[in-house]
């Protein structure tokens, strides 16, 4: 029997609030657990104590036993220092679409074009007096 350690929906519609189970991998999300472990509320400011609850001698029980927390309870178990989150990498999140590639492109080439275009212009103000150039 694989076992987890994730949230369970208990709010109602527009008002989210899970429970921190452990339950069977194969059961669904709200449905049977073993035990109630915690309590978490997206609705309660960040820095409130009651957003979430744990009681981490259990939880530290049931991942002796074999228990897999999900990520978000990895998230935080890891916040309270229980465990280790190891940080994650997706390459792909930096690549940008293919519209968004054409615009980056035309851009960097217009920004080439006025450089060479700007040169002239530039050149006489540097040549002006720095007393001149104070004064304006």
């Amino acid at each position: 029997m694989a076992l987890s350690i994730r949230l369970a929906r208990v709010g109602a519609k527009k008002r989210p609030q899970f429970r921190v189970v452990v339950a069977d991998s194969r059961y669904p999300r709200d449905g049977r657990f073993i035990e109630k472990l915690g309590t978490y509320n997206p609705m309660l400011p960040k820095d409130s104590k009651e957003r979430v609850t744990l009681e981490i001698e259990r939880i530290k029980h049931w991942i002796s036993k074999g228990a897999q927390p999900s990520d978000r309870v990895l998230r935080f178990l890891d916040a309270a220092g229980v465990l280790k989150r190891k940080p994650r990498s997706n390459p792909e999140k930096a690549v940008p679409r293919a519209e968004r590639k054409a615009q980056a492109e035309a851009a960097k080439t217009a920004a080439a074009a006025k450089p060479a275009e700007a040169k002239p212009a530039e050149a006489p103000k540097a040549e002006t007096p720095a007393g001149e150039a104070a004064a304006s």
